[in-house]
């Protein structure tokens, strides 16, 4: 496995970006970052709290911060997203300047809403489902511009999920490997 890239998770909200990561970090031997996480810490708010209270470009203009130090401050491992990061065209580019392997969870979306009800919903950007539909939709088109897509569904655990995400890099480094 090349040790030298990012590995990086994107996909819509209740994808199971951040529990992939883990597990596929686990898998690989690497460190795992979230990036809502990550902002959460150094901001001293959540995403939600600053979409909340100063906008969601204002939280847009944090998170490209955050990606940057990350891509360029911490050693190769596997960084989940926000579900808003991929769709803006600045980190899409700075992700692929700095070489990260781009990875789509690409799940239906009543699977998401249902795990977005789950974990008690009140996401700013996908206050009921219409609006959560409506972004999903939108953003479709973004998230498959990454460089690998995973099927995700209700039936599919984590560790199959990160091991078909495992493989399929393994894959992609025998590839790049052999001048393909």
């Amino acid at each position: 496995m090349n040790n030298r890239r990012q590995i990086i998770i994107t996909g819509f909200m209740g994808s199971g970006k951040t529990t992939v990561a883990r597990g596929l970090a686990r898998i690989l031997g690497r460190e795992m970052l979230d990036l809502d996480q990550v902002i959460a810490e150094r901001e001293g708010r959540t995403a939600r709290e600053i979409i909340e209270q100063d906008g969601e470009d204002a939280f847009r203009e944090i998170e490209t911060r955050n990606l940057s130090e990350v891509l360029v401050n911490t050693s190769p491992g596997v960084i989940a997203l926000g579900g808003g990061a991929w769709t803006l065209e600045s980190n899409r580019n700075l992700i692929n300047h700095h070489g990260g392997i781009t990875i789509w969870l690409d799940a239906p979306f009543e699977l998401c809403w249902d795990r977005i009800l789950l974990s008690g919903g009140g996401r700013p950007l996908a206050r009921d489902e219409e609006q959560a539909r409506m972004l999903y939709t939108e953003r479709r088109p973004q998230y498959a511009l990454a460089k690998l897509h995973v099927q995700v569904s209700a039936d599919k655990s984590t560790h199959d999920i990160s091991a078909e995400i495992a493989q399929a890099l393994r894959v992609l480094d025998k590839r790049s490997s052999d001048g393909h």
